[in-house]
């Protein structure tokens, strides 16, 4: 990689380009996007937006900046610290493999840089905003975000994805995280687009030696969405979290596909995905454990919890398994209900009525996510959004527990 303009970017953005016109989009016999048409996302001509409205729809808020921390749009760091880009930024990523990663990166120009030296420790959240506009009508946007962490560093990472309510576009994200031996990394994603707006977001991690991640996915909006997110070991002692909460309603789509890849021994994942589907939504869940024959004494384990609020939504769950080694501890299951009639007939027995006996429901099975959330504003801005979401009542902070 070299800096924006230059001929190496050129010709990695020519290359991708090439490749996506090789791979073209994902077929129904493809496997991996066996429950996800993308025929609703190909019939409609987006158009590239403009390089200053790309540039425009990314910011990033933080209180203070420690003495090493690089905190900057991606065209900024293309050109003022080339020798931090170059070693990892289309790397980890697989633009060859993956056409989504292949056209976002021949689009490359604009995102978040953050790199965070050794030892050193953010104790703000980083807050990564990604806007549209009421003038994106028809625009596709191809962010790209590179996070580099240090041996020992720390951070706390927010991706908000928001739209207007009457937009169609179509967000076609990359992130790239690399966690150095020792680092800690807090990552929440929340996606909170418009009900026309379409959303791709491939997150690729790569976790050091004796490293932490932990994920929090959130999604609330947009008609067509889908995220991704590939972690992998790159060394022994590591721990990955993957936590993700949707819902969708209406005629929704909601695609998760999760990969944690145990390629080093001695290393710890969990993950637990939780989604509310009512009206005519389709949930998708897709999650894989993938053990390699030297990843002895790994531990994993893997669950997909839904919540069907009505007859016609419908969930495709598929949590996976693939081991090679013998000295390992993995579980992983999948469950698709509905409100607990028991439950609800407990509640209206002694006297709460139907809409807040229906919230507490909801609220306490989504609250198994929403209270690993670390940041207090996040999380209580979720909760709200939560009940409003399906036209309840708030929660008094007595019944909570309830």
């Amino acid at each position: 990689m070299a800096a924006a303009g230059t001929p190496a970017l050129h010709r990695l953005r020519k290359a991708a380009a090439a490749r996506f016109a090789e791979l073209g989009f994902p077929g129904p016999r493809d496997e991996e996007w066996r429950f996800t048409p993308l025929a609703p996302l190909a019939r409609i001509p987006f158009e590239p937006a403009p390089h200053d409205r790309v540039g425009d729809s990314c910011s990033f808020r933080i209180p203070s900046v420690p003495k090493g921390v690089i905190v900057c749009r991606l065209s900024e760091a293309m050109h003022k610290h080339a020798a931090l880009i170059e070693p990892h930024l289309a790397r980890y990523a697989d633009w060859k493999k993956h056409p989504f990663v292949a056209l976002n990166t021949a689009f490359v120009c604009e995102g978040v840089f953050v790199y965070v030296p050794r030892g050193t420790v953010l104790e703000a959240p980083l807050f990564l905003d990604f806007h549209a506009g009421r003038d994106d009508d028809g625009r596709v946007w191809h962010h790209r975000s590179l996070v580099l962490l240090g041996e020992n560093s720390q951070v706390t990472l927010v991706e908000n994805y928001s739209g207007p309510m009457a937009c169609t576009y179509f967000s076609n994200a990359v992130t790239e995280i690399v966690v150095g031996p020792g680092a800690m990394v807090d990552h929440y994603k929340l996606q909170r687009e418009g009900d026309r707006a379409f959303h791709l977001a491939v997150m690729q991690v790569q976790i050091g030696r004796a490293a932490n991640f932990s994920s929090h996915a959130v999604t609330q909006g947009g008609q067509w969405v889908r995220n991704e997110i590939n972690a992998v070991f790159e060394d022994e002692g590591g721990e990955c979290i993957l936590n993700g909460l949707y819902q969708a309603s209406g005629e929704q789509l909601v695609d998760n596909h999760t990969l944690i890849d145990h390629a080093h021994p001695h290393c710890a994942s969990h993950e637990l995905y939780k989604g509310i589907l009512d009206g005519k939504a389709h949930g998708v869940f897709n999650g894989k454990i993938y053990v390699r024959q030297d990843a002895q004494k790994t531990d994993a384990k893997q669950t997909n919890q839904t919540l069907l609020l009505s007859d016609d939504a419908t969930i495709n769950t598929k949590p996976q398994l693939e081991i090679y080694a013998d000295d390992v501890k993995c579980t992983h299951g999948a469950t698709v209900g509905q409100l607990d009639a028991e439950a609800m007939f407990y509640l209206r027995s002694r006297g709460v009525g139907l809409a807040e006996a229906r919230t507490l429901l909801i609220y306490a099975f989504a609250n198994d996510i929403l209270r690993r959330i670390q940041v207090a504003s996040v999380r209580e801005e979720l909760e709200r959004s939560l009940l409003q979401a399906h036209h309840l009542p708030a929660i008094d902070a007595g019944e909570e527990d309830v």
